[in-house]
């Protein structure tokens, strides 16, 4: 095993984002940081090391303490323990009702009408309405 490893393979690697190039855009963008200094994403990480890292969804930043260093993608449960996660649960209960709240409004969405209407729907609509004409085709 090696004493160090590039940090956008380790981010990858330990499912914090979901390929390498976007753990890369992550770290080109500022949103990596050990310490107060935004870190490149050739920066070597070693065991020990603390990162503040912003999660893709821009709505938190998660305080991640290395214990393993991967260079290769493993399975959910071993990349758990690669790392220690010291986000305060104040943090995480917001992001989970959150979630809870954007997760109730897709659901709403999808039962609902939402966006362009649907042929289908628009010939229901006029239907109901009792439209005779069609404003872009004149009288049917």
């Amino acid at each position: 095993m090696s004493t160090s490893c590039r940090l956008d393979k380790w981010l990858w690697a330990v499912r914090l984002y979901k390929t390498r190039s976007l753990a890369t855009k992550a770290c080109q963008a500022g949103k990596i940081k050990r310490g107060q200094k935004t870190l490149k994403p050739s920066a070597t990480l070693q065991v020990g090391d603390h990162l503040d890292i912003t999660v893709p969804e821009n709505t938190h930043v998660r305080h991640v303490e290395i214990v393993q260093l991967l260079e290769k993608r493993v399975s959910a449960p071993l990349a758990r323990e690669a790392l220690v996660d010291h986000t305060s649960a104040d943090v995480l209960k917001q992001v989970e009702e959150k979630r809870k709240i954007l997760r109730e409004e897709r659901l709403f969405r999808q039962e609902g009408d939402q966006g362009r209407m649907t042929k289908k729907k628009r010939r229901n609509w006029d239907q109901a309405k009792g439209a005779t004409h069609h404003p872009f085709f004149g009288e049917e």
